[in-house]
């Protein structure tokens, strides 16, 4: 066990630990908690308070846990010291715990932290961030049929431009390397042509790597297995005709694991197409079924459309008995959506999508697009995930304006703590708090955010009466 300089321990309680990169949960497990900065101060209480009716509804006295209070944000500051954002005590206590849950944290000023979001990512190796977004029955939303869209968005976090690889226009360090890739670099590439890179220019690197973009995408598959239905469905969304050597490369490693490490579990999209085409033709030829699966395929070059004769050909040999007739059809789709077209399709024909998994700044903007598309940001959970520790957070800014007022509303917390929940396995709790919410939405007994949206506007809950409602309806 650590030792902690200014965390008092609970008295009972057993550490989480994780094997093989999924979590070993014990029934009195130690959870640290963030209470986060701003309006932290009324969401977490309120939280808590839910989790752990829930716990005790589901379970009695045979689970509970354990909250540890660790600190982050503004709160260390005043505990710890100036600039102490990130204490020793509570990165250790993440590191012995496993599993912690936070509230938001303002962006420091000074101190050489970006933002503590991203650092705790990057010391933890919490590689993929998860945010569902689905829509609760009441919950007011600019779109006509928020029902329709419920998804999952698997986003990369460590790589990508997120990394913080970059210098400023008037950095030495960055001229002297503009300077490098103009005068050398760039030019020995020979595909490259007469490109340089404008001299008073900010410059970043977007690192894309193999092993990154596999595991992460690993979990948002595994994570499909356990759906059913059309729901089991993982969509790559990629700006790969842009960028082909790291979103297109994140692309084609995404396939590559799916028809490698989940082979029997997995089919592609253009595999399922032509499948599909045999059980509606099981006379249909090569080159018709070619023709089928590439509607361009009689404007390609010979050589062309050799090749899409063989990847059929490939297809119907190595797929056919076990996955053909039908039998795809309950497996794993995965296929692939360019970017800036994934933000028309979710608002267009949301019902198509399940799992969309992608780069850090891609991921970035489709969560929050998502979010709005089903209430905004104030029900947006969202859980940071790696191999050896699992953080769950708001998605929502401070607002410390509203600090202290008891009026926030506590959503996306609670919301955090339900996947948190269904992380370590207490399913039961999980459901009683859906449940709940999903009632109290409907009931419109809403917080002040929620409540001025709704027509004809309906008197607000406070934060803490919106939490009692919630138990309430379990």
């Amino acid at each position: 066990m650590a030792n902690f300089t200014k965390i008092s321990m609970p008295e009972e309680g057993t550490a989480i630990r994780f094997e093989n990169g999924k979590p070993i949960v014990p029934n009195n497990p130690i959870i640290p908690f963030i209470r986060g900065d701003g309006t932290g101060v009324d969401i977490w209480p309120a939280t808590q308070k839910v989790l752990d009716a829930a716990i005790q509804k589901a379970y009695g006295t045979s689970r509970k846990i354990e909250w540890l209070k660790i600190y982050a944000g503004d709160e260390a500051c005043e505990l710890y010291g100036t600039y102490q954002y990130l204490p020793e005590d509570t990165l250790e206590a993440i590191r012995e715990f496993g599993i912690a849950i936070k509230g938001p944290l303002t962006t420091p000023i000074g101190g050489g932290i970006r933002s503590l979001n991203v650092a705790l990512r990057q010391i933890f190796d919490l590689y993929s961030c998860v945010r569902p977004c689905r829509y609760f029955e009441g919950t007011p939303s600019p779109h006509k049929h928020p029902e329709d869209l419920d998804v999952i968005v698997y986003r990369e976090n460590t790589e990508d431009i997120y990394m913080g690889i970059e210098w400023e226009s008037t950095d030495q360090v960055g001229i002297e390397l503009i300077e490098l890739l103009n005068n050398n670099i760039i030019p020995s590439n020979g595909k490259l042509g007469k490109r340089q890179i404008p001299k008073v220019s900010g410059i970043g690197i977007k690192p894309v790597s193999k092993r990154g973009s596999q595991r992460h995408i690993k979990k948002a598959i595994e994570h499909a297995l356990k759906l059913e239905g059309s729901k089991r469905h993982v969509t790559l969304v990629h700006k790969g005709n842009i960028m082909k050597f790291t979103e297109g490369a994140f692309r084609d490693w995404g396939y590559e694991l799916a028809q490698n490490e989940f082979r029997k579990d997995c089919i592609t999209e253009r595999e399922s197409w032509i499948l599909k085409n045999i059980e509606e033709n099981s006379a249909i030829s090569i080159e018709n079924n070619a023709k089928l699966i590439d509607p361009g395929y009689e404007s390609l070059t010979p050589e062309k459309k050799n090749d899409i004769c063989n990847e059929v050909k490939e297809v119907i040999n190595s797929l056919n008995e076990s996955h053909g007739n039908g039998q795809w059809k309950n497996m794993v789709l995965v296929d692939d959506r360019i970017a800036d077209s994934i933000f028309q399709q979710i608002q267009t024909r949301p019902e198509e999508y399940s799992i969309l998994a992608t780069l850090n700044l891609n991921g970035d903007y489709i969560s929050d697009a998502a979010a709005a598309i089903v209430g905004g940001l104030g029900m947006a959970p969202g859980a940071n995930i790696g191999d050896k520790a699992a953080i769950f957070e708001a998605t929502h800014g401070t607002a410390p304006k509203h600090a202290g007022l008891d009026r926030i509303n506590p959503g996306s917390v609670i919301l955090s703590g339900v996947m948190m929940l269904e992380f370590i396995g207490w399913e039961d709790a999980a459901k009683l708090i859906i449940k709940g919410i999903s009632k109290s939405i409907s009931d419109q007994k809403v917080t002040y955010d929620l409540a001025r949206l709704m027509e004809p506007k309906v008197d607000p809950l406070s934060c803490s009466g919106f939490a009692d409602n919630i138990i309430m309806n379990f």
